[in-house]
């Protein structure tokens, strides 16, 4: 089983309110997926505005040596804390062994983030919920994988 990024299946619940443009649903259709969004699940609207993980990655968030700040200065660390504790009680509820996560955010990045300077430039390191599930032995990998 997997869980994956509500955005992918194509809910329109990105922080601008909308879905990925490739629609990935094929792994819910069968039966084999659920979808989560763990920037809701932490309580966050949509809209909202875009954040960034600053000084670090998903494991220094974790590890309170990172936050995660939205592009007008509000630290949102508790929310994606948050909504990444609740995609993995929903995870482990399901039986999920796998994720297939939307690359670059701040929540789900498997592989590369947005450095926290809000200038479009990219780091290696994974969101807050990707990080979360990798230490709780769950795999993650991006839509690229699919």
């Amino acid at each position: 089983m997997h869980i994956m990024s509500a955005c992918l299946a194509g809910c329109h619940c990105r922080y601008d309110g909308k879905a990925v443009q490739e629609d990935h649903q094929d792994l819910l259709k069968k039966g084999e997926a659920i979808p989560a969004c763990p920037e809701q699940l932490g309580g966050l609207s949509t809209p909202r505005n875009p954040a960034e993980i600053v000084g670090g990655d998903g494991f220094d968030v974790l590890d309170g040596k990172a936050r995660v700040m939205d592009n007008q200065g509000n630290d949102v660390t508790e929310q994606f804390i948050a909504g990444a504790q609740q995609a993995l009680r929903l995870a482990k509820k399901a039986g999920v062994t796998k994720a297939i996560l939307k690359e670059n955010s701040p929540s789900c990045g498997s592989t590369y983030l947005y450095d926290g300077s809000f200038t479009g430039k990219k780091v290696k390191g994974m969101g807050v919920t990707a990080a979360l599930f990798a230490r709780n032995g769950i795999e993650v990998s991006s839509e690229h994988s699919l």
